[in-house]
């Protein structure tokens, strides 16, 4: 166990908390309790002095003798005798007329002639009228009260000292008393408080040993939520859709990787294979080299445009692809485009139309446009019988502008329609990958993304037996923006 830990260092700073706390709370009790005796013993103090100065007062008034005020004194000490409490008069000169011995008492442990050091120690502090002071003498505390008052026409020095033993004796047991239960709360504390932790992190070790046995190998596995509506539940949720993702990330990349060997494997076997056969025959004619020639072309022409997609999806996904935006007209592309189609149309009996009715201008990457353009109507001619009809029709739709691609084609059943756009997928499984117009199945992989990056998208609006039409959606700029040329 060492302080690396959760549960330890959560448990360190719980028991320093709590021990600061308790000691706070124990400093601020013992000093109120403190300040609480001290201003009662004043209190105290204050009534007993005006008590017994209004007792000398009164035997005054009832005795005006020659030796009235020293048996007034005497009256008041023995009216005035308490055990904790001693009363001392003396004249300016500090010579003791009286005294009660009080708590000084032998008693008490004290001795009678203690008093006179006592009063010798107050002597040393500068003396005023209604004065508090706290004395220590010999282990003990004594709480001092002096008062002058007047009497025969002379002032006298009233002091009143009590004893604070219980007071003093109360404290130390308390503090005893903290210095005992504090560390031994503390250390209950701590371990309820690493128990509570131990238990309450209990559900993060588990998932983290979950997580340690999860790899590629069975990254179908999750963890184990105990319950979803806490924080380590959450978590675990947050856990699970990140392994979720992970798992489709892989499977994504674990199907591409096979689709694109299976689709480099046809064109390099075929490369391969009519290799070995055209060296095989050193005697074959001119026309039978020129054919085999042909092949290998066409083959490596293939090859070459699947190698160029593949590479063009890998920097799309790792996004280090770099737009090169520029400003140009989308209606003079689409034109541009349609035109050079029109030879592979053609070649298959396939009418091919283009509506870009107005200027319509725009900021992007003109290449990427252009290949999504291409690929769009390409694909629209590969799945036209002989004699049908692509059309591509532009627009402007608010914000937006609208290329539409429309094909008489077969359509593409229902149940494939929301697969049109994954990688190496084809509608029609029957045609040959050997097919070269059969293409790798990439073209509307890579026009979703470059419609996408172009912050617009690409969705198949429509597709049935008569046709299918493909609509690609390109943010416009605001009509009052002037045209670029």
């Amino acid at each position: 166990m060492t302080t690396s830990s959760v549960r330890v260092r959560l448990t360190l700073w719980y028991s320093a908390v709590l021990a600061g706390l308790l000691i706070v709370l124990a400093l601020s009790g013992y000093l109120v309790l403190k300040r609480n005796f001290i201003k009662r013993t004043d209190s105290s103090l204050v009534e007993l002095s005006k008590s017994f100065l209004t007792t000398v007062g009164a035997e005054l008034k009832a005795d005006s003798g020659p030796n009235a005020f020293r048996e007034a004194i005497t009256a008041a000490i023995a009216e005035h005798s308490f055990r904790d409490t001693t009363f001392v008069v003396e004249d300016e000169q500090g010579n003791i007329l009286a005294s009660s011995e009080g708590d000084l008492s032998p008693r008490a442990g004290f001795s009678s002639g203690v008093l006179p050091h006592i009063l010798d120690s107050m002597g040393r502090i500068p003396r005023q009228t209604d004065t508090f002071r706290t004395l220590h003498f010999r282990g003990r505390l004594f709480r001092v009260y002096e008062r002058h008052f007047k009497a025969e026409n002379e002032l006298w020095i009233l002091v009143a000292l009590q004893s604070l033993q219980q007071e003093q004796e109360f404290l130390e047991s308390l503090l005893e008393t903290f210095a005992l239960v504090i560390p031994l709360g503390i250390l209950l504390a701590g371990a309820g408080g690493y128990f509570l932790a131990r238990r309450s992190l209990s559900p993060v070790v588990e998932m983290s040993a979950q997580a340690d046995r999860i790899g590629s190998a069975n990254l179908h596995e999750r963890l184990l939520v105990q319950n979803h509506k806490d924080e380590l539940g959450r978590l675990a949720h947050s856990f699970n859709d990140l392994l979720d993702r992970l798992d489709q990330s892989f499977e994504r990349q674990r199907k591409f990787v096979a689709d694109a060997s299976h689709e480099l494997r046809t064109p390099v076997a075929i490369l391969c294979g009519e290799a070995d056969v055209a060296l095989s025959q050193p005697g074959r004619s001119s026309e039978e080299y020129r054919e085999s020639l042909g092949i290998l072309a066409a083959e490596a022409k293939r090859l070459k445009h699947i190698v160029e997609d593949l590479f063009t999806l890998a920097r799309a996904d790792a996004g280090q692809y770099r737009l090169a935006p520029a400003d140009f007209y989308l209606d003079e592309l689409v034109s541009e485009c349609t035109r050079n189609m029109r030879t592979l149309a053609a070649a298959k009996h396939i009418k091919l139309t283009c509506s870009a009715p107005g200027e319509m201008p725009i900021r992007a990457d003109e290449t990427l446009i252009r290949r999504m353009l291409v690929n769009l109507v390409d694909n629209a001619i590969k799945y036209t019988p002989a004699g049908g009809l692509v059309s591509v029709h532009c627009a402007r739709a608010a914000s937006q502008y609208t290329i539409s691609v429309n094909d008489t084609g077969p359509g593409i059943p229902e149940q494939l329609r929301l697969r049109v756009f994954e990688r190496f997928f084809r509608a029609d499984q029957s045609r040959s990958r050997t097919d070269i117009e059969g293409g790798a199945g990439l073209g509307l992989s890579i026009s979703r993304w470059i419609a996408e990056v172009h912050h617009g998208y690409l969705e198949l609006s429509s597709s049935n037996e008569v046709g299918s039409t493909f609509t690609v959606f390109l943010p416009a700029p605001p009509e009052s923006a002037p045209q670029t040329t």
